[in-house]
């Protein structure tokens, strides 16, 4: 488990993750620095934990042929996400956080676009009608408290609140009250309105 603490080093690594580089990265623009994260959930195949397939993905590894999902959505695609958090509470990281990852696709946050230039990624291990473990809830905590000390966190969204009508994760199970309650973190952190 990898609750931490945790710490982000100079390169954009956070200490205390399992580094697994992808090449599905860029830098970001000129003069952008990280202000927003962007909290997903993958499962791979969908509603399945546990496996090497999210790490295949990110890491361009994944065989298309095991499953008939990865054939019909994932043959071709190149994505990352900065942090992966598994069912476990255990931390992967795929990209520097100082570096663009391809996670939030098309986006725009309150008018700004392209939200990749601007923010972190963070994908917990789950679905959108599931509950998150504990563990994921404890680790979440712990290296939001080390972003947010080494960058300019301004906000926090779902990656549905910056797609709206095209992506529904973190979905209804994520417990938006837990993660401001267990990271100590003011109300303007959060500019959505959660029902």
């Amino acid at each position: 488990m990898s609750a931490g603490p945790f710490a982000v080093d100079h390169d954009g690594w956070v200490l205390g993750a399992r580094a697994l580089p992808s090449l599905n990265f860029e830098a970001r623009p000129d003069g952008a620095t990280p202000s927003l994260i962007v909290i997903h959930n993958i499962s791979l195949p969908p509603g399945e934990f546990g496996g090497s397939a999210i790490a295949d993905l990110f890491l361009n590894q994944l065989d298309c042929d095991a499953h008939p999902y990865y054939d019909a959505h994932l043959r071709g695609l190149r994505v990352s996400s900065h942090l992966v958090i598994r069912r476990g509470g255990e931390l992967d990281q795929f990209v520097s956080c100082n570096e663009r990852a391809w996670h939030a696709g098309v986006s725009n946050f309150f008018g700004r676009e392209r939200c990749n230039d601007f923010s972190i990624g963070i994908e917990l291990e789950g679905t959108d009608d599931q509950p998150f473990e504990p563990a994921q809830y404890a680790t979440l905590a712990a290296v939001v408290a080390a972003l947010l000390a080494h960058y300019p966190i301004e906000a926090f969204a779902g990656h549905s609140d910056i797609a709206p009508g095209r992506k529904t994760d973190p979905g209804p199970h994520f417990d938006w009250s837990r993660l401001q309650r267990d990271a100590a973190l003011p109300d303007r952190y959060f500019p959505y309105q959660r029902a």
